[in-house]
């Protein structure tokens, strides 16, 4: 089931939300389910209310890198970093230009609390980033940077890392977490069945913790959520979450977008992360 409410209720003085989104599958391009044209409609809400939307900063799981790493390109290619789909899919191309300027804020601010980070001119755009922005921001108007993952990093580090860049959402820039609400591909078999009974139970634990603002619990969530250890046999898919949390600040509330869920197992879960005033 999808829901979808207006996530963009506050003053356009205000910051800009953050927001997590989960990218499923590489055939989520072409197969949007509902989670898609919710991400059109939000993005659409979004460039209405912030005409002046100047950047978009995403981390997505398919950049990890052993350091800190900030797209720096003014024009980054579309990379089909997958194999075995149909054709059609590795024609789509994701032209939105890239903003060596917003990067060099993104070194600064990370560099300012600690982050040694590094810019990569070279960089292309993964399929985690440009699969979701297609939905998002389908006209591809806005400038996107990526910031890679670094290999080895907890929930902790890395929403120090969106902490480090909150500033950039009173500054006209979206911050997003590009992951997967869960992701345990051993048990991907196609198909349109029910939800399995755990994604829901984890997906909602962490709809509940969101509630509550209780960061604490979030962080340690392969602790205290239920199967967590299922929906996530490793956490690379979990952490932009808590890229998109650091940005939002601590207290919170998630207007969500989407609960979907996917082939039984891949929940689809998006939403705004916006602060309580």
């Amino acid at each position: 089931m999808s829901t979808h409410s207006s996530a963009l209720s506050t003053p356009a003085s205000a910051a800009v939300p953050a927001l997590f989104v989960s990218h499923g599958a590489p055939l989520f391009a072409v197969e949007a389910g509902e989670t898609g044209p919710a991400l059109t409609r939000w993005g659409q809400e979004l460039k209405a209310q912030f005409p002046g939307l100047r950047g978009v900063v995403v981390m997505s799981p398919h950049w990890m890198a052993r350091s800190p790493l900030v797209m720096a390109g003014a024009q980054p290619a579309t990379w089909h970093d997958f194999g075995g789909f149909p054709p059609a899919l590795y024609q789509l191309q994701y032209p939105a230009p890239g903003s060596p300027a917003l990067a060099s804020e993104v070194l600064e601010l990370l560099g300012a609390t600690g982050i040694a980070a590094q810019g990569d001119a070279a960089r292309p755009f993964d399929h985690g980033a440009w699969v979701p922005m297609m939905h998002l921001l389908p006209q591809a108007d806005v400038p996107v940077v990526q910031v890679a993952l670094p290999v080895g990093a907890g929930p902790a580090e890395v929403y120090a890392m969106g902490a480090a860049l909150r500033s950039l959402r009173s500054q006209g820039v979206l911050v997003v977490g590009s992951g997967s609400m869960t992701h345990n591909l051993a048990e991907f078999f196609g198909g349109a069945r029910e939800p399995a009974p755990y994604v829901l139970e984890f997906s909602r634990w962490i709809e509940d913790a969101l509630a509550r603002g209780d960061l604490k619990a979030l962080l340690n969530y392969r602790s205290q959520a239920p199967h967590a250890a299922r929906a996530h046999p490793t956490d690379d898919h979990f952490l932009p979450f808590f890229f998109a949390l650091g940005a939002a600040g601590d207290d919170l509330r998630a207007n969500y977008l989407s609960r979907e869920v996917m082939y039984s197992m891949l929940a689809m879960d998006a939403f705004s992360l916006n602060p309580v005033h």
